[in-house]
């Protein structure tokens, strides 16, 4: 796997899937770097070769420093794939501030965690009546169409004023632009299909405004804070991240949770909120969904460990790698809903964290403080290795989980 190039340190190409058998631990190629250094240089798609960075306490230094951009538009920076539209087309995630930070002010209070909490009884009431849905039938059924896919859907739809009978058509169109070998113009085709999906509605919250967070962006628009062009990229935004990953979370932590049923039992017969918000964050750590890795460039020479990351190098820090570090976390690879996992950063770190973070652990609570107790029998109605997983998106999931009880 290995190679040398003239003037450098070994490069390995960088490893993205998962192997089979090992569906909830990192790249075992992955592992591999983190054993090699502290930084370790890496071949992308496009042949260039920015710095793995492979520890936990330096990603989270790195993600803190002044010095390293998150802008896709700086020299440097490993792209995950071609940028097509280049810059222009960035949302907020890939600016520095003050850009960044003028742009996710605008919607940051909805995610505040005295908004989220305000939500929760309405997401318990979601839970419940899907739960209520899957008994009323027969099993087995699909988790993910029937349950995993619907409550984050439900909720996003809620909080942005998309209606959710709309759902088949952007969940259509965010697996394009998630999944890593879509072709360029087929992932811009899906953008612009839910840039004018969202620009529309748009125009009918300008003639209708409600109490929901696009009206709040039309708000903006009118106050000539925000052209109409970035309240709908802002929308595509929320859309997508508010339902993909906790989805993905939800379903691969229940398979996680199937496959270890002595931590099942301890989520299972516990009512206490504490308890039920360890195990989240744990399950968070250990499967850490988000497999690109936060992708940076160096504005200024970097040192780490008596290596220099030069001004112009790009870096990719792998959060799932990092989540698994045995300098951070005891017995990494080993799932213990009773560890303190609070310091994960499957979330990323630094200014640029998740902004729906509080409201995903909410969620989550709510879906593993309920699931497991209404269905206390709940079980795999299919193998493991039959299972869809989703070693082709850049968040990392399986595509069905059949269970029954």
């Amino acid at each position: 796997m290995a190679d040398t190039l003239a003037g450098t340190a070994a490069v390995h190409e960088y490893p993205m899937a998962r192997a089979a058998g090992c569906p909830f631990d990192p790249p075992p190629d992955l592992t591999a770097r983190q054993d090699e250094g502290r930084l370790v240089k890496v071949r992308l798609w496009d042949g260039s070769t920015p710095w793995l960075v492979t520890r936990y306490e330096d990603q989270r230094a790195l993600l803190l420093d002044p010095r390293v951009s998150a802008d896709i538009t700086r020299p440097g920076y490993p792209l995950q794939a071609a940028a097509g539209g280049g810059g222009n087309n960035a949302s907020f995630i890939l600016m520095d501030d003050p850009e960044h930070a003028r742009l996710r002010r605008m919607v940051t209070a909805p995610f505040a965690i005295k908004r989220v909490e305000a939500m929760r009884s309405g997401v318990q009431k979601i839970v419940d009546d899907l739960i209520d849905d899957m008994l009323a039938g027969a099993g087995p059924v699909d988790l993910v169409e029937a349950f995993a896919l619907p409550v984050p859907s439900l909720v996003i739809c809620q909080m942005l004023g998309v209606p959710y009978e709309d759902h088949d058509f952007f969940q259509e169109n965010s697996k394009i632009l998630i999944k890593r070998d879509a072709a360029m113009e087929d992932r811009m085709a899906a953008h612009g299909r839910l840039i004018a999906y969202l620009d529309e509605l748009m125009g009918e919250k300008m003639a209708r405004p409600a109490d929901d967070l696009l009206s709040g962006l039309v708000e903006r628009v009118r106050s000539g804070e925000l052209s109409r062009l970035e309240s709908a990229r802002m929308g595509v935004l929320l859309l997508i991240a508010g339902h993909e990953t906790t989805a993905n979370m939800i379903a691969l932590g229940t398979l996680a949770l199937l496959e270890h049923p002595e931590q099942l039992a301890l989520l299972r017969d516990t009512d206490d909120p504490k308890r039920v918000a360890a195990a989240v964050e744990e399950l968070l750590r250990y499967l850490t969904i988000v497999h690109n890795g936060r992708r940076r460039a160096a504005l200024e020479d970097i040192e780490i460990g008596g290596q220099v990351i030069r001004a112009g190098e790009g870096m990719v820090m792998p959060n799932d790698l990092a989540n698994r570090d045995p300098a951070a976390f005891a017995d990494p690879d080993r799932l213990d809903l009773a560890r303190d996992a609070r310091r994960h950063i499957a979330f990323g770190f630094g200014v640029h964290q998740c902004l729906g973070q509080p409201l995903a652990r909410m969620e989550l609570q709510v879906v593993y403080g309920t699931l497991y107790r209404r269905i206390p029998t709940l079980k795999l109605a299919a193998p493991v290795e039959s299972l869809p997983f989703k070693h082709d998106g850049s968040v990392y999931g399986v595509y069905e989980l059949p269970v029954t009880w």
